[in-house]
This record gives structure tokens, C-alpha cells and sequence, in this order.
């Protein structure tokens, strides 16, 4: 059986392994941040000290429970708990990465109650640079295009197309923009666009912006 220190240095790792994890996903406003993150890694180390030593302080036969099968649940469990932060938005989805953090977390939380420290610190260590860093950027090609629109010109027009193209992870690079004593808005721009986007939705979506007449990809 574990000394009262043991339980408490592990139970603190899982607050100190989670918290690093969800202060990343806490910056940029994900649905399971901080506090999230740190309650399921909790949870699951205390499960797995349970699964270890719980059953053995209660003098239950050896034979009779395996330490794997609670372990066994949280991994599959933790499904439901990443299931809610995945939503659809137009084309794309969101959330995918938050709930890849949150199975991590779990087995993180599991390892630190196994005592399996090195794997835990390690696939922490791992897991946040891998949030942070996001290592895709430089090893997948992104696109730069001219994107000309002819919209009304019309107060807030220009920010709509703006952030619309921020949603889609679409870095405007530089713009310009001519008006019409007629009322007409040209707007030409050098944009970055993010690997695996296709085009055809990016325009999809533009157009349906109220007061967008053309849009022109070169």
C-alpha cells in the first residue's frame, strides 16, 4: 500500500500534467480548457491508484481483480467526455485536437497512477510541445494566392470577408481596397491559405456573404 505522500506527489503530478496541457487549449479558447483538463487527468490517476491499491486494502483476493479492467473503462469513457467539444461548423469540424488532448490527459492520468513516471513526464512534455508548436506548419506547404472580391461598399463588409477568412485559418498577408463613387468595392488580397483547405468551400462560403458579387481566385 502507498504512504499518504506517495498518493498526494502522485495525485499533485496529474494536477501539474494536466494543467500544463490545458493552459495551451485554455489560450486559445477550446471547450476543455484549463480546469478540464486537470479534472480528467485527476481523475484518472486516482482511478488507476484504485484499480492498483484500492481493491488491495480491502483485503480482496488477489486472484479476484485485475488492476487493467478500470484502466480499461477510462480509456474508452473518455470518448463521451471528447465526443462533446467535437462540433460541426459549416465544412469543416472543430475540436477534433481538443479531444485528442483529453484521451492524452486520461493516459497521462493513468500512467502517473501506475507510478509509470517517465512515460507520464515524457508524453506530457510531448503533448504540450506538440499543441504549442504545431509542427505541421513547416512540414506541409501553404498556399499563397491573390483573392479579388467585387462587393457593395457597405459599413462592416470588408470585416465580415475578414473574419470569415480568420475562421478558416486563412492569413491575409496584404490589401487593398478601391471604391466607386457608385457605390461598387474592390478588394484584392494576398492570402496564405492552411494545407487540406479546398477552395471551391472557401468560396462557397464568401459567396455567401450578403453583398458579394464576384470573387476571383488567381
Amino acid at each position: 500500500m502507498l504512504s499518504p505522500w506517495e498518493i498526494l506527489l502522485r495525485l499533485s503530478l496529474a494536477v501539474i500534467a494536466g494543467g500544463l496541457i490545458g493552459l495551451e487549449r485554455e489560450i486559445h479558447g477550446r471547450a476543455a480548457g484549463f480546469r478540464t483538463q486537470i479534472l480528467v487527468c485527476l481523475g484518472a490517476t486516482l482511478i488507476m491508484l484504485i484499480s492498483i491499491y484500492g481493491f488491495a486494502a480491502s483485503g480482496i483476493d488477489e486472484a479476484r481483480w485485475d488492476p487493467a479492467r478500470l484502466a480499461a473503462q477510462v480509456v474508452s469513457g473518455i470518448g463521451f467526455l471528447g465526443a462533446g467539444t467535437i462540433l460541426r461548423d459549416g465544412p469543416s469540424i472543430k475540436g477534433l485536437t481538443t479531444a485528442a488532448s483529453l484521451w492524452v490527459v486520461a493516459g497521462i492520468g493513468l500512467a502517473i497512477g501506475s507510478g509509470f513516471y517517465l512515460g507520464a513526464v515524457i508524453t506530457t512534455v510531448l503533448g504540450f510541445l506538440t499543441l504549442v508548436y504545431r509542427v505541421e506548419r513547416y512540414l506541409l506547404p501553404h498556399g499563397e494566392r491573390s483573392l479579388q472580391l467585387h462587393v457593395a461598399d457597405r459599413p462592416g463588409q470588408i470585416g465580415a470577408i475578414a473574419t470569415l477568412l480568420g475562421q478558416r485559418r486563412v492569413n491575409i498577408r496584404t490589401m487593398k481596397v478601391d471604391t466607386t463613387s457608385g457605390g461598387e468595392c474592390y478588394v484584392e488580397m494576398r492570402v496564405e491559405t492552411p494545407y487540406g483547405i479546398r477552395l471551391e468551400d472557401l468560396m462557397e462560403e464568401l459567396s455567401s456573404l450578403p453583398d458579394v458579387k464576384e470573387i476571383k481566385w488567381q
